[in-house]
């Protein structure tokens, strides 16, 4: 009964993961088509804003369709990091620092009625990154938190590292390796098993309608897979709500690297 189980649940990871990949080349399809759309669109505008110079009204409109196109853009470009074809700029980059310097700005985004704590680490947790868009997973899993806790209550964020043996997640799979590990826990309501399975799709909300375009953890999630890395989430209904993001250490991809650099080269062969 056990194995079976288990194997139930390794094929519903499997679906979980086809279906992911699956929406995310939609999305990515969809989202390249129209940023090229909304390129034409701000280029266009910024001629008429030029040209009606003299004429408030049409300033104003022009404006308007502006303003418009840019939040389109915004939304095609959180579409894209989804799908991972946003281009990411990776740099060695201290996680424990990158965090601390983030408190002022995480702690005025959970608001006055959220108690915001850190732990981390003397030691440094070197990952390759890019900085602004980690720092934009944050930022999103702590007001998705604080949307969580609309009466007040906890957060914690904390760093780690952690050596992990291969594991099978719903969202993915992470092979052996020494990982940083960004723990994001709340006191919020909490989430049931399905919403946890839909979680991370594109426009999938929980919200009324007008509160939030169901883009931001799709688009942390997009992030950290682009670093090679998996966000997973473990909840229940009543006792909060926990984000974990296992990046590689930078040591580890260098390790990684001179294998692949130093290994022997293929022998040739000849064709007689």
């Amino acid at each position: 009964m056990k194995d079976a189980t288990m194997l139930y649940t390794l094929e519903e990871q499997h679906r979980q993961n086809q279906k992911m990949d699956s929406i995310g080349t939609l999305a990515g399809g969809i989202a390249h088509d129209f940023n090229n759309i909304m390129t034409v669109i701000i280029g266009a505008c910024a001629l008429l804003e030029m040209s009606a110079a003299n004429n408030p009204e049409q300033i104003k409109l022009v404006g308007l369709i502006s303003d418009s196109a840019d939040r389109a853009a915004k939304l095609t470009k959180s579409l894209l990091a989804f799908s991972r074809r946003q281009n990411i700029n990776k740099q060695p980059e201290d996680l424990v620092s990158v965090i601390a310097t983030m408190q002022d700005s995480l702690d005025r985004i959970s608001g006055d009625a959220i108690l915001l704590t850190t732990y981390l680490p003397d030691e440094p947790l070197m990952v390759m990154i890019d900085r602004g868009q980690m720092e934009q997973v944050l930022m999103s899993l702590a007001a998705n938190a604080r949307d969580a806790m609309p009466l007040g209550g906890l957060l914690n964020i904390a760093a780690s590292l952690v050596e992990s043996e291969q594991r099978q997640f719903a969202q993915g799979e992470i092979i052996p390796c020494r990982y940083a590990l960004i723990t994001v826990s709340d006191t919020g309501e909490g989430i049931d098993n399905n919403t946890q399975l839909r979680i991370f799709e594109p426009y999938f909300t929980t919200k009324v309608i007008g509160q939030g375009t169901g883009l931001a953890l799709s688009t942390a999630y997009g992030i950290v897979r682009r670093h090679d890395g998996m966000i997973n989430v473990y909840s229940a209904p009543g006792d909060g709500t926990t984000f974990k993001i296992y990046l590689p250490l930078h040591e580890q991809i260098e390790t990684e690297a001179s294998a692949v650099s130093n290994a022997p080269a293929p022998e040739k062969s000849s064709v007689r």
